[in-house]
């Protein structure tokens, strides 16, 4: 078993990033960004992971087979923090019916549901590996978890497979470095930071 990390090769994931990693990039285009970013890494983690099955149509002129989604299987979204939550927003325009879970894993998970985690970068991963090990002590498999995130740091990729191997992530790039204050270079800067300055200035 290995980490999965999936970089989608779009154009519009790319232009996203590019709007983050800037440092002129206002605060409420930022916040587009990784909403941006939510919508298009979260329709490409679906693409083949979703449930679902065949279903026989009456057209206005006949009967066809067409595809449904299952929604018999339970999907829940745990975003993490603010810039998580701004993932979310892009994500949930294209998941279909998932459950927000706003205050992070809830206390009761059913056997079958699907769980996309939202966090805004992995730098060292110990939040999103909190989140993870919550899931795991609930019997959550990892093949059952998709992670959606902006970008990933090479060495918090490593510390992540080391701990949870079987686990699959969309990020729009891998960086190759961290700070010595664990900040991801060349990165997308603070994301709490960039998006709080856009509540301040607002008030």
């Amino acid at each position: 078993m290995t980490l999965r990390v999936v970089v989608p090769p779009h154009p519009l994931i790319a232009h996203w990033l590019t709007m983050l990693r800037n440092a002129t990039t206002p605060a409420p285009l930022y916040a587009t960004g990784l909403e941006e970013l939510g919508r298009w890494l979260s329709y490409e983690a679906i693409r083949d992971w979703l449930p679902h099955r065949d279903e026989e149509v009456k057209t206005p002129e006949t009967n066809t087979k067409g595809t449904v989604i299952e929604y018999s299987v339970p999907l829940l979204a745990i975003p993490i923090k603010q810039g998580g939550f701004e993932l979310w927003q892009g994500a949930r325009k294209v998941l279909p019916n998932p459950f927000l879970c706003i205050d992070g894993v809830p206390d009761s998970i059913e056997a079958n549901a699907g769980v996309v985690i939202f966090i805004s970068q992995i730098a060292s991963a110990k939040k999103l590996l909190e989140t993870l090990k919550l899931l795991k002590a609930q019997n959550v498999e990892s093949r059952r978890i998709r992670v959606i995130t902006a970008i990933a740091s090479s060495p918090g990729l490593k510390n992540l497979g080391e701990s949870i191997p079987d686990l699959t992530i969309y990020t729009a790039c891998i960086d190759p470095e961290l700070s010595q204050n664990e900040t991801v270079i060349p990165g997308i800067g603070n994301p709490s930071l960039r998006l709080n300055t856009r509540i301040a200035s607002s008030t």
